[in-house]
């Protein structure tokens, strides 16, 4: 990842993508399943739903527990912001009006071969608050720097999720 220069209000991205030898419903399968991702992340340590839901619809919320050496551990609740089957799922982390984070997939088929997908996943940054924003505080300065570090993990994490996705999908799965 190059120099951005981004900063945490501009809600920077980043986004890791591939093509997948499996129609969309296989791959969607498996980017809704929220209580998989743990298995795939370094971070994410655990997810529970929350509410009345119990599996990926539009409004849904859940709550992950993460955990950074940097941070430590803590929560962040969740909504689902897009859910369009075979094609979108998102979520919101913290206010979904003002998010400290949106994580994204988009599955893409592919026009002359319906059994590959294109999947893409995009991680965004701000522009509300979140554990950032109290480092971006004490030390403003150096908020570009910040942000861009952040970006660098996730876009390692977003990139070997992708790459795990895949390998699932294809596979025989569970």
């Amino acid at each position: 990842m190059e120099w951005t220069g981004a900063r945490y209000a501009d809600s920077p991205t980043v986004t890791a993508s591939t093509r997948v030898d499996a129609a969309p419903p296989r791959v969607w399968r498996w980017v809704t399943d929220i209580t998989v991702m743990p298995e795939l992340s370094a971070e994410l340590q655990s997810v529970q739903w929350t509410g009345e839901s119990r599996g990926p619809a539009l409004g849904a919320t859940f709550v992950g527990t993460n955990y950074n050496p940097a941070i430590g551990q803590w929560q962040a609740p969740a909504k689902i912001i897009a859910c369009q089957e075979n094609t979108e799922f998102a979520w919101a982390v913290g206010d979904p009006d003002n998010p400290a984070a949106v994580w994204r997939f988009r599955l893409d088929a592919d026009g002359t071969d319906p059994a590959v997908t294109t999947l893409s996943y995009t991680a965004q940054l701000g522009p509300g608050p979140s554990g950032l924003s109290a480092a971006i505080e004490a030390m403003p300065e150096k908020e570009q720097k910040i942000v861009f570090v952040r970006l660098r993990e996730f876009e390692s994490a977003i990139t070997a999720t992708v790459a795990a996705i895949k390998d699932l999908a294809e596979g025989d799965g569970r």
